[in-house]
């Protein structure tokens, strides 16, 4: 199921006595696991303290928390058993999928799921592997050993379009004035990062006491690396081939004391991605994230647009040729010299050349 389901069935019946949370997204994940002690043990937060038994199933072996699943408390009507690393149970080394299903482990799972304990929920909690690429052969073994659980909760990642939109939700609730432009921002600062998103919708909310609109420089003062996002406003002018923008924007990093061969490592990789984007044809935005995608290269669509407006602008000849430029300026940078803003002006200056 996922999460809005484990929420909304928590809202009409009773909690199942066990769960198996998959999937590594946070943000969802704490939402149902509030949801789920709240439910289970009332909003106080000494209930909670009493009701709740943390275990790592990498440290503690399952029949050890299955045993403290069974036994009563003396301090707790009702508990939630949070079994963490559920992946660890699994069988190590070659084994075929009988003898997994022939361990010990697997049987004392199967006799709790036929007989669990009444008011006690248990939790295993599996965030290690995602659902996608090499993880998946990895989950699929988590799933099928646990695969007797009935409530089965999925945190998938988000995508880009889903966490702009719930960025967009939590901004909302919270009274927060935040434009597309700082939203994407926002977005870039936080590598799209659902959890640390809300942190910083709140922080900006207290900042602004919701009474004016968010700027890129209240984005930039309190969210952490949000001052990578201004090398990124510099591919973007460099991109559109704007010499005089690029110039104010890498005096802009330089008061800031950005480290230079981190912006020169953000400008190649731009430059390079464009390359390839030429060389496979692509012409749009939505082309473009598509193809990376499909590589297994997340892109947001902002990124995305940058890398069009650079295929735009350059020729295919000319980003040949910006690809060794940036090779001179990373070894010039690496070796004695007056300073490193002159490097970067000279690069500038040979990437927006005309012809």
């Amino acid at each position: 199921m996922t999460p809005d389901q484990f929420l909304l069935g928590l809202q009409k019946n009773a909690p199942s006595p066990v769960y198996l949370f998959l999937g590594p997204e946070p943000y969802q994940r704490e939402r149902c696991r509030r949801a789920l002690l709240e439910a289970m043990l009332g909003p106080l937060p000494e209930d909670r303290e009493s009701g709740l038994t943390r275990v790592d199933l990498s440290q503690v072996p399952l029949a050890a928390a299955l045993d403290d699943a069974r036994a009563l408390s003396l301090f707790a009507s009702r508990r939630v058993i949070w079994a963490g690393s559920a992946e660890a149970v699994l069988p190590r080394g070659r084994v075929t999928a009988a003898e997994e299903d022939e361990t010990g482990d697997a049987t004392q799972l199967s006799a709790y799921l036929r007989e669990p304990t009444p008011d006690t929920v248990v939790v295993f909690e599996s965030s290690r592997y995602g659902f996608d690429g090499e993880d998946k052969t990895k989950l699929e073994r988590v799933q099928k050993f646990f695969a007797g659980v009935p409530a089965q909760v999925e945190f998938r990642l988000f995508s880009p379009e889903s966490v702009r939109s719930l960025a967009q939700t939590m901004a909302k609730k919270a009274g927060l004035q935040l434009g597309l432009a700082e939203l994407a921002l926002l977005l870039d600062a936080t590598g799209g990062d659902a959890s640390r998103v809300a942190v910083e919708i709140e922080k900006l909310h207290l900042f602004t006491g919701g009474v004016r609109k968010v700027t890129a420089d209240d984005i930039t003062a309190l969210v952490p690396d949000a001052q990578a996002t201004t090398i990124f406003a510099l591919v973007a002018a460099l991109g559109r081939n704007d010499r005089i923008r690029a110039l104010e924007i890498l005096d802009t990093l330089a008061r800031e004391g950005e480290y230079m061969p981190l912006a020169l490592t953000f400008l190649a990789t731009q430059f390079r991605t464009a390359l390839l984007a030429r060389e496979a044809g692509l012409r749009t935005a939505a082309q473009i994230q598509t193809h990376f995608s499909k590589l297994g290269a997340r892109m947001w669509p902002e990124r995305a647009r940058q890398i069009e407006q650079t295929v735009g602008a350059f020729s295919k000849t000319k980003l040949d040729r910006a690809v060794g430029e940036l090779f001179e300026a990373d070894r010039a940078l690496r070796d004695a010299r007056p300073d490193d803003r002159i490097v970067m002006e000279k690069l500038i200056f040979d990437l927006t050349a005309r012809g």
